[in-house]
């Protein structure tokens, strides 16, 4: 985990979590295929996405905003390391623009500089190890390659699933980490005028 200066701050605040697997893993696949087509839209529009990009979604879920960025003609990876999420993703639509893989986000199965896009949504407060999974993100970028991620914006203080995402302060702090790992061009962005809140960084790869 990456430290912080307080523990409130830390981006990666469920590093804990276990992982999806099993039913509950099938019936938390099924429902993060309704309501997130906000979020994927929000994704596109930060990364500046057109049908020239290779996107690599990272922590794809059962891919939601893959499937998205490949009807907007991108080509689409989607990487994530529970299988039960690969398996409702691809049970939803495998065209020949998307890709599903096995993998996490400290070790992503691609080559270096094969992606223009990277993006998480939803799922890097569960990374385990924030620096790590920042290098490679670096790693598959391209140069000019954009990084986007996004969380579900919540309250200081909150516990339980309410805890979810981030506060402003874990969107800061996880700015501040992406400059010390060289991106340029990072800021903040949110979205607050819809039922489900976001905040996120967008950056830049020189």
């Amino acid at each position: 985990m990456a430290t912080q200066a307080h523990t409130n701050e830390v981006p990666n605040h469920h590093a804990h979590h276990a992982g999806f697997a099993g039913l509950t893993g099938l019936l938390a696949a099924l429902s993060m295929t309704v309501g997130r087509e906000a979020d994927a839209a929000f994704a596109i529009d930060l990364a500046r996405l057109d049908a020239t990009d290779h996107v690599v979604d990272i922590g794809c879920g059962p891919g939601t905003a893959v499937r998205r960025a490949a009807r907007m003609g991108a080509r689409a990876t989607g990487v994530d390391p529970a299988g039960v999420m690969l398996r409702v993703a691809r049970r939803l639509g495998d065209g020949d623009r998307i890709t599903y893989l096995d993998g996490g986000a400290e070790s992503l199965p691609l080559p270096a500089a094969s992606a223009t896009v990277g993006w998480s949504i939803a799922s890097i407060h569960h990374w385990p190890q924030l620096d790590a999974a920042i290098a490679e993100v670096w790693r598959v970028l391209q140069p000019r390659g954009r990084f986007v991620a996004i969380e579900r914006r919540v309250r200081p203080g909150a516990t339980g699933l309410a805890s979810h995402g981030w506060t402003d302060d874990q969107a800061e702090a996880f700015a501040s980490t992406c400059r010390a790992a060289g991106f340029d061009d990072v800021r903040i962005a949110r979205s607050d005028t819809r039922r489900r809140p976001a905040v996120a960084v967008a950056a830049v790869k020189p």
